[in-house]
């Protein structure tokens, strides 16, 4: 008998999760909340019910007795406890609890985890006093990083090249409090140099089995200039990463995360996150985060070739290990396209065409809405162009032929992702 799943999310990653659930034989309807109109050609969804409204989910999934397993994907209802509630009222649920999901929304809980268990990261500091961390930043040598600690989609980081910079970054953080409470803790950094990888893995509290590797791009300009965004573009595998470093990356890193959160009986059991930074041979972890990635998602689930409901019920029950997860030897490409003036202030309503994709390309929906019947944006990342091929080349240029296809008033686009090829 086919199991019915809610997703929880409105944004790609739950598109590209919404996808790759609709193709497996055991899943029946699926159900979305919030959704968005992409998700809603694959699912029923209620954009009545916020991602973030923890009583709102679980009287939803108390009142639909048909609903066999909930998914659980961004980070703050991930963070506020959702999957707490929901194994509390004895509902199935994907995804870590709130006191594993630290690992994302507490920065100094991550790193203070890795000072202790020894997995490689930038030398920091952390300061919960403004005055504090302003006498800090006059003695540091820069570029240097400043970290709001908590949850801030993805734009709590500030690279600072000079301590005029900083203390800027430093009173935009603890006193405008542009990311709110996210920045009552800071967290300031050594700056590292090479370049960004993100090792994304199942996790079902005692197994870890890393995904395929993916590579992010987050500045909003080409040539990885301009604002940090959520990420304007993504590709897998990486070519950057050799088996022999994503070996070092289990051993040094995934592995240990994981044992070091039980050694401090906290039990992870779902998709973890490690955002790393190398450098020649040296691997460091820059941030995590306790879910999947966006859009890491639109180009890992589209390569995965196992059923990603056998491993989300593997990952619940703790059988993970009895799991052979297989990946296609497709390569894939994301392209972002993108509202004008993202990351900052950009508008919202604007009329979208789709035209005939070609095959072996998928558009995920990121930020959409149906209104009078008509495709609109209704946010600054609006839709993912992930394009399949045989090698890297191939997967770019099929994504960049095809995000011509797309249209809408002041639309924007890197033209460069992995221009290098």
């Amino acid at each position: 008998m086919k199991k019915n799943v809610l997703v929880i999310g409105g944004g790609g990653r739950e598109h590209a999760i919404v996808y790759s659930l609709s193709r497996s034989p055991e899943v029946g309807k699926i159900y979305c909340a919030p959704g968005n109109a992409g998700i809603a050609q694959l699912a029923e969804c209620h954009p009545e019910i916020k991602a973030t409204d923890l009583d709102g989910v679980v009287a939803f999934v108390r009142s639909h007795g048909d609903i066999y397993l909930t998914v659980v994907a961004p980070d703050d209802p991930l963070a506020a406890g959702m999957v707490d509630r929901l194994e509390a009222e004895g509902f199935r649920a994907f995804g870590p609890r709130a006191n594993a999901a630290r690992l994302e929304a507490s920065k100094s809980f991550a790193k203070d985890l890795m000072k202790k268990y020894g997995i490689p990261t930038a030398a920091y500091e952390v300061f919960t006093d403004y005055d504090a961390a302003a006498a800090y930043l006059e003695t540091c040598s820069y570029p240097t990083v400043l970290k709001a600690d908590g949850l801030a989609l993805g734009k709590g980081v500030l690279i600072c090249a000079d301590r005029a910079e900083a203390m800027a970054g430093l009173k935009e953080i603890m006193l405008d409090k542009a990311f709110g409470s996210a920045g009552n803790t800071l967290v300031v950094e050594d700056f590292l140099t090479g370049f960004e990888c993100s090792a994304l893995a199942f996790c079902d509290g005692k197994t870890i089995v890393p995904m395929t590797t993916s590579q992010d791009h987050k500045r909003a300009l080409d040539g990885d200039r301009g604002l940090n965004t959520g990420g304007m573009g993504t590709f897998s595998p990486s070519y950057k990463v050799g088996p022999a470093m994503e070996k070092r990356i289990y051993d040094e890193v995934l592995r240990p995360t994981l044992d070091g959160l039980n050694a401090e009986g906290i039990e992870f059991k779902g998709v973890l996150y490690a955002g790393l930074m190398i450098n020649g041979d040296d691997i460091k972890v820059l941030e995590y985060n306790a879910r999947f990635g966006d859009p890491e998602t639109q180009v890992i689930l589209p390569r995965l070739k196992t059923d990603l409901f056998d491993i989300f019920e593997a990952c619940i029950d703790g059988t993970l290990d009895k799991v052979d997860i297989e990946w296609t030897g497709s390569c894939a490409v994301c392209v972002i396209a993108a509202s004008g003036g993202y990351p900052e202030a950009y508008e919202k309503g604007k009329e979208i065409e789709i035209g005939q994709l070609d095959d072996n390309v998928v558009v995920f929906h990121a930020g959409t809405a149906m209104k009078d019947g008509k495709l609109v944006t209704s946010g600054g990342r609006v839709l993912g162009v992930t394009a399949l091929a045989p090698t890297l080349a191939a997967a770019r240029d099929l994504a960049y032929a095809n995000i011509k296809k797309v249209r809408f008033d002041k639309m924007h686009y890197r033209t460069d992702i992995l221009k290098e090829l």
